[in-house]
């Protein structure tokens, strides 16, 4: 079949973006209700002198007008309240009286728009990002107002709320770096280095000293990089669990060096010509020594790179956070902890499992089957009996010790006991059972992802109807006795 051609036309936009300054200005709303609101709160973002027509108006946007310092003026709208702004929009819900704001708006040649009525507008406003002074607007031309919210959604998480700061601290600096670097090439240079670099490392980690310290050392020349490391948590392995920090940094990283259990379209998340390092460790195959993997965080951070360690879960809950930081504090280089959603927190989620309840568990207590020497942790079983939730990360192959401990220690075997496997990915699996079913899981061999176990009377009120029972025997097992 022939291709069908495009029109050029089709590719060009009927509205040129633009910004009006309004710094100081009157802008006014014609308006009296939800509408008017939402406008009055979208000018809150600016300097504007804001001003809204009507002889009555709702509460909501009452509230708002005193939310952004506006001021009301009651009386009943004429075109004369309109002499003098600089723009107007006009939300009476109603397209008569819309029109009538439109006209007496163009009479005076003020830019006006009409609430929902883009066949009346002179101009779109578009889903704003404010990172003052920086701004980014995005419109459909009124076509999909919703797809525009979520582009804007999107650009919120690329850009940090910090980006208004890193660009006041670059204007401070524009006369003495045009003074101090007068090739323009170089020049440039430099400035690339101050947006992508250590200033803007150590403004976002709200470390402005550092900053302007880092933007002097680099006008005094080119002189070596220091390096930064983000320790930063994975979450359970759900990509839209990760933090919008965490994916912010992923594409910032020069280097990812990543866990096992992170999923590999996680870590592709990064940029791409990002260098990707696994020093992944499962029980029992440890590739890499913890020692190794601190030393090599350190002679990265050295280079001069930009470094996410990228942890399952959050970095600080059995993640052995405290020995790389230790590692990083040593050697005098940068670092920042972004949390991430641990497994007992996605866990929970799943089975809609209240790990705190009223009147039946009041303490949450994230536990290990195992200490620094593989023994069985006895610690938390007073803690356990007095009625708190335990939720136990890698227990799997000590589950029947921690239950004959707790049982010992005076636990009943009733109790109820919940396995999440593999938490927030698409293969999860649920297990429901009770303490005396602790014993058989180390010997099914059908579960092999990570679990977290779950032990306490919270756990009797989780949506676990569809869990499969632990004591229940795999089918190949059954078939193979």
């Amino acid at each position: 079949m022939p291709r069908q051609r495009v029109d050029k036309s089709e590719r060009r936009l009927d509205v040129f973006p633009t910004f009006f300054k309004v710094a100081g200005k009157r802008v006014c709303v014609v308006g009296h209700g939800d509408e008017a609101a939402a406008k009055v709160r979208l000018l809150g973002e600016t300097n504007a002198s804001v001003e809204v027509i009507s002889k009555e108006i709702e509460p909501a946007l009452a509230e708002a007008i005193v939310a952004v310092g506006g001021k009301h003026v009651a009386e009943e709208f004429r075109p004369a309240l309109l002499n003098g702004a600089a723009l107007v929009f006009s939300a009476r819900e109603d397209e008569a009286l819309d029109g009538a704001v439109v006209q007496a708006a163009r009479i005076f040649g003020v830019p006006v728009n009409a609430v929902d009525k883009p066949h009346l507008c002179d101009f779109y406003t578009g889903a704003l990002v404010n990172r003052a002074p920086i701004a980014v607007a995005i419109t459909s031309t009124g076509v999909g107002p919703v797809l525009a919210r979520h582009i804007r959604a999107r650009i919120e998480a690329m850009l940090p709320r910090s980006t208004g700061d890193l660009v006041r601290l670059a204007e401070s600096f524009r006369d003495v770096a045009v003074k101090m670097i007068p090739d323009g090439a170089s020049r440039r240079r430099f400035w690339a280095r101050f947006f992508y670099g250590s200033v803007a490392t150590s403004v976002h980690a709200g470390n402005l000293d550092k900053a302007r310290q880092e933007a002097q050392r680099l006008l005094n020349g080119p002189t070596g990089e220091p390096g930064f490391v983000w320790l930063v948590g994975a979450g359970p392995g759900a990509e839209d669990l990760l933090t919008l920090r965490a994916q912010r940094l992923l594409q910032e990283a020069d280097v990812i060096v990543h866990d096992a259990l992170v999923p590999s379209p996680v870590v592709a998340m990064g940029r791409r010509d990002a260098e990707r390092i696994s020093v992944g460790k499962r029980k029992g195959a440890h590739s890499v020594a913890q020692k190794d993997i601190c030393q090599l965080l350190v002679d990265l951070g050295r280079e001069g790179r930009k470094v996410v360690r990228l942890k399952a879960g959050d970095p600080m809950i059995f993640g052995r956070a405290a020995e790389e930081m230790d590692a990083l504090r040593e050697a005098g280089l940068g670092f920042e902890v972004v949390p991430g959603v641990t497994a007992a927190f996605a866990a929970a989620a799943s089975a809609q499992l209240p790990l705190t309840l009223r009147g039946v568990a009041s303490t949450l207590v994230f536990a290990t089957g195992h200490n620094a020497k593989s023994e069985t942790l006895p610690e938390w079983a007073g803690l356990a009996l007095k009625g708190s939730t335990v939720a136990v990360y890698m227990g799997r192959t000590v589950a029947a010790a921690v239950a004959d401990k707790l049982i010992a220690a005076g636990m009943g075997r009733e109790t109820p006991v919940a396995i999440i496997e593999n938490a927030a990915h698409p293969e999860e699996r649920q297990f429901a059972g009770t303490l005396s079913d602790l014993c058989v899981l180390e010997g099914r061999g059908d579960i092999d992802g990570p679990v977290l176990i779950v032990i306490g009377e919270a756990v009797g009120h989780a949506a676990l109807e569809k869990a499969e029972p632990i004591a229940a025997m795999p089918l190949k097992q059954e078939f193979a006795a």
